[in-house]
């Protein structure tokens, strides 16, 4: 088995860079699905949020008002630090399970949006970064994900720089590129995750 963690700046573009490994065959272990999995109504970390931030965190329907929240977080490093620590567990020990649940000779690409962040190329074979220039990333926040420049500049802000990400890449995937270049490239990194994942096999 070949880990592999994958990460990028928020709109760098990892979600097609991922969409595009798993229509290869990669086993997709998605942080950031699995951390709204684990905050579903009913778990213990929503239980362990409410208790942390309080009722206004909830929609109406019960559900952890994700927009809320990150208003309160992002604008505020101590109240982040929080949730992480109740979040952060929770994801690495799905993560875990999935990841023992997936073929020998499979590529498990880990989608980790912090992983720079959070010091975790080393729990990787190797780390993918997907890459894309910063006018790029807030373009494609306000213009695609209907953020406020102010709100799209915060949550970059919040993240590792761009130098930070670059320095733990093992291999480094440009997102400034049209679709059909970026595919040309997902296939070529594709090919080497495969040779390396049989490698280690043998």
């Amino acid at each position: 088995m070949l880990k592999v963690g994958l990460t990028g700046g928020i709109g760098a573009g990892k979600s097609e860079v991922s969409r595009l490994l798993v229509e290869h065959g990669a086993v997709l272990v998605d942080a950031d699905r699995i951390a709204r999995e684990v905050v579903e109504p009913g778990t213990p970390g929503l239980a362990a949020v409410v208790e942390a931030f309080g009722t206004e965190v909830l929609a109406p329907d019960g559900s952890l008002d994700r927009p809320g929240l990150g208003s309160i977080v992002f604008a505020d490093p101590g109240k982040l630090a929080v949730l992480n620590s109740i979040v952060h567990p929770l994801v690495g020990a799905r993560s875990r399970a999935l990841e023992s649940a997936a073929a020998p000779d499979a590529v498990v690409v880990h989608d980790v949006p912090l992983l720079a962040e959070n010091s975790l190329a080393g729990l990787y074979d190797l780390v993918i970064v997907v890459d894309a220039a910063p006018e790029t990333q807030l373009d494609r926040l306000v213009r695609l994900r209907g953020m406020t420049e102010a709100d799209a500049r915060a949550r970059m802000a919040a993240q590792a720089t761009r130098e930070q990400r670059l320095a733990i890449a093992d291999v480094v995937i440009d997102n400034d590129v049209p679709l059909e270049q970026l595919r040309r490239r997902v296939g070529e990194v594709w090919a080497d995750l495969v040779r390396r994942a049989h490698a280690r096999e043998e």
